[in-house]
């Protein structure tokens, strides 16, 4: 007779997993600055060195995505081509030669007793990545995590589970060459449900999650999550083309805000023209974006320039299509693009066009998102295109850190008191 094997604890393999990640925490809070970017070297050669394998496991999730039916914004996002792969390789480089922020002290001053005290700038500790789809996060998490001194968790979904373990097993080669611990990154290969919520609910061992997938993901956990949380919920973005805007800017600006990727959280999902340049660039848009495929839903003043706009409800201005879908309003003016914005945005990303200089630094203060642009596409906003090498998602709550979280936002600051057998009288 067989013996019955005992049941997989996922609740005592999580426990280990955040023994093992703090235990590596500690090790990597005084890493030095040449092993974390020997490392971070590392793993971008073995990544470009695995590139044929990494792409030859993407085709085997995406088969399997397909069969399951898995949607389109999730298909584009969980989609490898050797240029993405390339720029995987190219942000672990441009982690490595950022300034490595730990152990900077600012603003260190005397104080009337004697005593010194500054801020030094330290790691957070062990973050925890949980993210649907985008086998790119296990490269960009574990850098920005490397760099910054952290120990990470990394949590992929199961539709890219054989893309995330080959990228792991590149950041391991890079581990074991600069001589970190192997436990700094550790890339969960188990996809039971449970292990997520397990992970959240460790705050012993774990100090911060970052969930990146759909609002569903997101809302559970904010909602059960016993460890601080960074996020954002939806990525609803605006382009407002004003009444003093370049006709040609604005056409070039809207259109690659929209089509230059659908399944992003920067990408445009409402259009907002002032009524005075409608009839200007709004026809030539029209056949740009349906050329592309993009479906064009409208407010009635749009539709009354075109009526083969599809009728746009009040569902459309708050919904984050991540799809060749575009919502289209015209409104009166600055101040009515903003009320638009303030009232249904989502506080991600939001853009003007205007050569009116004193137009766009009122918009870039009354507007309210942890991205705010003048006479630039939506598209930029992302952690590789601001300088930061890469990201681990992007925040629109307003502590600990916003917009696209980079080095900074993975790190914290204590205060550090220096003194010579000073007492407090």
């Amino acid at each position: 007779m067989t013996q019955a094997q005992p049941a997989f604890d996922v609740q005592r393999y999580m426990r280990g997993v955040g023994e093992n990640a703090r235990a590596a925490a500690r090790h990597m809070a005084r890493a030095g600055t040449d092993a974390k970017n020997a490392a971070l070297e590392a793993i971008a050669t073995a990544v470009g060195d695995a590139a044929a394998e990494i792409l030859a496991a993407n085709r085997s999730d995406l088969q399997s995505a397909q069969r399951d039916n898995l949607d389109c914004a999730l298909l584009d996002r969980l989609e490898l081509n050797s240029d993405r792969v390339a720029a995987m390789a190219e942000g672990l480089r441009q982690i490595a030669v950022l300034p490595d922020p730990i152990g900077a002290i600012d603003d260190m001053r005397f104080r009337p007793s004697g005593i010194q005290v500054g801020r030094m700038r330290v790691p957070l500790g062990v973050v925890g990545i949980i993210y649907e789809s985008r086998p790119n996060v296990t490269a960009d998490a574990a850098g920005l995590c490397l760099k910054s001194g952290n120990a990470v968790i990394l949590r992929g979904g199961s539709e890219a589970i054989q893309s995330n373990l080959a990228i792991a097993a590149c950041i391991k080669i890079g581990l074991e060459q600069a001589g970190l611990p192997a436990d700094s990154v550790q890339v969960l290969d188990i996809t039971d449900r449970a292990a997520v919520g397990a992970l959240i609910q460790l705050p012993e061992f774990v100090d911060v999650i970052v969930p990146r997938g759909g609002r569903g993901l997101i809302e559970r956990i904010s909602r059960e999550s016993l460890v601080p949380v960074i996020k954002h919920l939806d990525g609803i973005c605006h382009v407002y083309i004003d009444d003093d805007a370049d006709p040609d800017k604005a056409i070039r600006i809207a259109y690659n805000a929209k089509t230059q990727r659908y399944g992003t959280c920067c990408t445009m999902e409402t259009l907002l023209i002032a009524e005075s340049m409608a009839a200007r660039v709004l026809p030539e848009l029209v056949t740009m974006y349906r050329a592309a495929g993009v479906e064009l839903r409208g407010c009635e003043r749009s539709r009354e320039l075109d009526g083969s706009l599809q009728v746009a409800t009040e569902a459309d201005w708050s919904t984050e299509y991540l799809a060749p879908v575009l919502s289209i309003r015209i409104v009166a003016g600055l101040d009515a693009a903003m009320d638009h914005i303030q009232r249904y945005g989502s506080r991600h990303t939001d853009a003007v066009v205007t050569e009116n200089l004193a137009k766009g630094r009122r918009f870039l203060a009354e507007v309210d998102s942890s991205s705010v642009m003048i006479n630039a596409s939506t598209r930029f906003a992302d952690g590789f295109e601001y300088g930061l090498g890469a990201e681990i998602g992007v925040s629109t709550d307003k502590l600990h850190a916003r917009g696209p979280v980079g080095l900074e936002g993975l790190t914290s600051q204590k205060y550090v008191v220096i003194g010579d057998g000073h007492i407090r009288s």
